[in-house]
């Protein structure tokens, strides 16, 4: 332990924690007894010795006020730290209360918005417009929204007609009903959540059932056996199936699929891979048919050079049968009239050809 002498200087007040003040206080303590007990005892010895040691106690004693005085100092800036955190912990939980409380109003509103058969109904359309464009598919060139068809009880509008290679198509309707799934998120008990998600279990079969009957394969030629029904959530499928496990079976047997986003999204990815394979197969028949194309051109242009050549053969040939023809049998004539003066330069006579047309052959 330091002397009464020797007192350790405290750290700074950012690098101290509850442990080191502490032992700070302790160490204080301890030095403060022992500079007491010596001070008691040289009163003992008489007030002359006690004046003379004062210097020395004084000096003794100087490091423990300045040590107390930055402990003081400490505590105070500790506590008005504290307060300050205090209040910015104090608000940072207000602000969070607020925001729990907007949020817990907007999800509110969004639930009273859903419980209209309209807004459904929208909001289920934008999920599956926004899947279909996530699965980079095109309107008008992909699929087709709000197509109408005419059945014996009247017009039938699927919400999405998505367009298969070879004119084929599927058929997706993402009208399912959910305000029994609305209504056991409302529930007050375990008793009344179980029973509404019952009723929306019971809701999707419904739907399903009344899927069936429209017969949508059967409106649109070369469609396959089945229709798409969508259920804009996964937790809508999940609570009916917990509560109709057979109710996938059920639709199968009635050619109706269901389908929820991430599956659906799965199935129009395989449906966009097919149309990107084929539009490089027929963009690899045109280049086929282009190639041959080029093919026969070449061919009928290669006739048509091999016949110029000959052509051109047989022009060389008969030019240098006339230059032959024109040295034998007329300048020997003409030239005569250098011999009687009548001109002065004999006519030059024309060189013959030697070179013949290349003959074409293909080079490797």
């Amino acid at each position: 332990m330091p002397g009464p002498g020797n007192v350790s200087p405290l750290p700074h007040t950012e690098d101290m924690d509850l442990s080191t003040l502490l032992y700070i206080a302790i160490t204080l303590l301890c030095t403060a007894a022992g500079v007491w007990a010596g001070v008691v005892a040289g009163r003992r010895l008489g007030a002359a010795s006690t004046l003379a040691d004062q210097p020395r106690l004084d000096s003794a004693v100087q490091p423990i006020e300045d040590t107390l005085a930055r402990v003081e100092d400490y505590l105070r800036s500790s506590a008005s730290h504290r307060a300050a955190e205090t209040g910015a912990l104090r608000e940072q939980v207000r602000a969070m209360h607020e925001s729990q409380l907007t949020l817990g109003q907007q999800t509110g509103k969004l639930v009273n918005a859903l419980r209209a058969p309209t807004v459904r109904g929208r909001w289920g359309e934008m999920q599956l417009r926004r899947i279909v464009e996530s699965a980079g598919m095109l309107p008008h060139c992909d699929f087709r929204e709000q197509d109408t068809t005419s059945s014996d009880d009247g017009l039938l509008r699927p919400d999405l007609v998505v367009q298969l290679t070879e004119g084929r198509t599927i058929v997706v309707d993402s009208k399912v009903p959910f305000t029994g799934f609305i209504a056991a998120i409302d529930a007050s008990d375990d008793i009344e959540r179980v029973a509404k998600q019952q009723a929306h279990a019971q809701h999707v079969r419904r739907h399903l059932d009344a899927l069936s009957r429209k017969r949508y394969p059967a409106r649109y030629e070369a469609s396959p056996e089945f229709t798409v029904m969508f259920l804009p959530s996964d937790a809508f499928l999940q609570v009916a199936l917990e509560h109709d496990p057979a109710l996938l079976e059920h639709g199968f047997d009635r050619d109706v699929i269901m389908a929820t986003p991430s599956t659906l999204l799965a199935l129009l990815r395989t449906v966009a891979y097919t149309w990107r394979q084929d539009t490089l197969s027929r963009e690899a028949h045109q280049v086929l048919d282009l190639g041959r194309e080029m093919h026969g051109r070449l061919t009928t242009m290669s006739a048509h050079l091999r016949r110029l050549g000959v052509s051109l053969g047989g022009a060389v040939e008969r030019y240098n049968d006339t230059v032959g023809s024109l040295e034998r049998n007329v300048l020997v004539s003409a030239n005569k009239f250098v011999e009687y003066g009548v001109v002065r330069d004999e006519i030059d006579p024309p060189l013959p050809l030697e070179k013949h047309a290349r003959q074409l052959r293909a080079v490797d």
